[in-house]
């Protein structure tokens, strides 16, 4: 490696959603600082399998609000 290009590698401690702890190496912050995680694999939806939906309307239903005052012919 060059030197002085990269960043300082140095171990920091990642605290999850649920609490618990680990220490591993990043180039993140400085050497003992501490990473909280909003989402981490225990809290997941793709882990997990339990989703949260939230339904916001789709592309179609944005465009029937924006455009509702007009009068759409129903077939």
């Amino acid at each position: 490696m060059k030197s002085d290009i990269h960043p300082e590698y140095h171990e920091i401690t990642v605290v999850m959603t649920d609490g618990t702890e680990f220490k591993t190496r990043s180039t993140y912050g400085k050497a003992g600082d501490t990473l909280r995680l909003d989402i981490d694999p225990k809290s997941h939806p793709a882990w997990t399998g339990v989703q949260k939906l939230v339904d916001r309307g789709g592309q179609v239903a944005k465009f029937n609000r924006r455009f509702e005052a007009f009068g759409l012919k129903k077939s």
